[in-house]
Parts: structure tokens; sequence; C-alpha cells
């Protein structure tokens, strides 16, 4: 569509990973791996929880809904990037771009905010065991939850009313491999300060107030181990936390590369190593650090391969 001089765009070329044809085929067959790898630990992860009695309490109920959020959080971006490889580019509408923009913020929202529940949940077992069930009850962490859903909603929407808000002329291709903010705005003309102040407020917002809640829920916990004399009961106290220490360090320290960095001399090939981390990497890495470290989720694992055996 022309208005005066300017194009405006009414679809966008998805360029992908790499303009190189060569590393394609070896790139579409290392993400499909990381992909299956992603779909059967986080769907492995689900189903344990829900078919092992013994993990029905409510750090294992939060782990599972990482575990969705992780799937879905990498299922935002990962099918249109083997389709990318695949094909040399992606055409995508407006409408899916903004979609899939909506569906990768939503989800990565929740993650930072079930991260932070996540923390208070080991602080409460940590510094008030006695309390544990009393406390984290069924209806207490079903509203944390939904809590951390309606936050990622109302962030996502938020988000992506301001993007789109915006006019897009010009070149329509996209260098990166999903509809990603920095490439997005480098696809935008006029006035753009107002949109990008609000998006990159919410941003910060959401990843310094979960990194608060983590910290200070911490803090308590390891004033609480120190003050274990016994040096057993402390490094059994302190690798109740280590699994989710992990993924806070790993998924914060990402996003915090990306998104809260200075804007001098970014690039879109650093960008897209980064992206790649969180949206792959993590997803894929998560139900593996919390089954290597956990005795109760490995418990019940071979009691489900057990069963599987004996039928």
């Amino acid at each position: 569509m022309a208005t005066g001089n300017r194009t405006i765009v009414m679809q966008f070329i998805l360029l992908g990973f790499t303009n190189h044809p060569e590393l394609k085929s070896l790139l579409l067959v290392v993400f499909l791996a990381f992909y299956l790898m992603i779909l059967l630990g986080n769907l492995s992860m689900i189903t344990l929880v829900w078919t092992n009695s013994r993990l029905h309490i409510p750090m294992y109920f939060l782990l599972q809904h990482l575990a969705f959020l992780d799937f879905c959080f990498s299922s935002s971006v990962m099918p249109q990037l083997l389709v990318t490889l695949t094909a040399g580019r992606a055409v995508l509408s407006y409408e899916q771009c903004a979609t899939q923009f909506f569906m990768f913020t939503f989800f990565g929202t929740c993650d930072c905010y079930l991260l932070a529940i996540m923390a208070y949940d080991r602080y409460v077992a940590v510094c008030q065991p006695l309390l544990y069930v009393t406390i984290m009850t069924p209806k207490t962490r079903l509203k944390f939850v939904t809590g951390a859903y309606l936050g990622g909603l109302t962030i996502a929407t938020i988000r992506t009313c301001c993007m789109f808000s915006l006019s897009f002329c010009g070149d329509n291709q996209i260098d990166f491999i999903f509809c990603d903010l920095s490439p997005l705005l480098k696809l935008s003309c006029g006035d753009t300060f107002p949109q990008i102040l609000v998006i990159v407020l919410f941003a910060r917002f959401v990843i310094l107030s979960s990194l608060a809640m983590i910290l200070v829920s911490y803090l308590f916990i390891i004033r609480a181990i120190i003050q274990i004399h016994s040096a057993g009961r402390r490094a059994k106290t302190f690798s109740t936390c280590a699994s989710h220490l992990t993924a806070v360090g790993l998924f914060f320290g990402t996003l915090a590369f990306m998104y809260v960095r200075s804007k001098s001399g970014e690039s879109l090939d650093e960008g897209k190593v980064v992206s790649v981390f969180y949206t792959v990497v993590i997803p894929m890495l998560n139900p593996l650090i919390y089954s290597l470290r956990n005795k109760e989720v490995k418990e019940a694992l071979k009691t489900t391969l057990s069963r599987l055996n004996l039928s």
C-alpha cells in the first residue's frame, strides 16, 4: 500500500538465522533435534508430575507450569524458524507477526513471574517449613499461577498494541529468527519514541520486579541457612534451591543481556545467538536441571519407567 512516497508494509519476510545456504541444512537438523528434546523433556515433566502422587506438592505444581510455559515459549518461535530454514525465508502477514510477538511476550513474561513465585515457594519451604503446607495451599498456589498468567496477558497486550501501532514502511525484510522488538523497530518510520518508551519500561519492570522478589526471597533463605549449625543440613537445605537458582541465573542473565544492556554497538547477529539461547537452549535444559538434581523426580521417573516395563 503506497502513501505519498512511502510504501506501507502489510506483510513481512522473515530471513531466519543465516543467509549462508550451506549452513541451513545443518542448522535445520540441529534445531529440529533441539525442538524434539524440548517437546520430550517438558511434556515428560508435565506427565510425570501429573501421574505421580508423590509429586503432588506445591513445588512440583509450579514446576509443571514452568515446563508448560517453556514448551509454549519455545513453540512460539521454533516451528517458524524450522520453516524458514527449510524454505530459505518465510512470508508472514501483519497479523501473523503481531500474533508471534504477542505469544512470545506473553509466555516470556509468565516465565519471569513464575520463577519469582517459585523463589517465594522455596523461601516458605526453608524459612517456615512447619507452615509450608498451610501457606502454600492448593487455592493459594492456584491464585499465584493465575496471577502470573494474567500479568503476562496484560503486559503482552500493552506491548503488542504499542509495537503494532507504529507504521512500517519501505523495507519489509526482518533479518531475525522471529518478530522481535529490535528488528521490527528497524523497519518502523515516523515518531516511535512514545511507543518504544512504553515497551522498554514494561519489559524492564517485569524483569526487575521479578528479580527483586527472587533476591529478597533468597536473602531470607541464605540467612536461614547460615543459622543452621550442621554442615550436612546446610548443604541439604541449599540443594533444594540449587535447581531453581540455576534456572533463574540462565533465564534472567540472558534476558538482562538482551533487554537491559546498552544498545550501543548492538548487532542483530549477536541478538540471534542470544535469542536462540533463551528460546531454545534454556527450555531444553530446564527439565534436565530439575530432574538430574532432584531425588524425588528421579525416583518418580524410575517408578514410571518400571510400570511401563511391567506393562
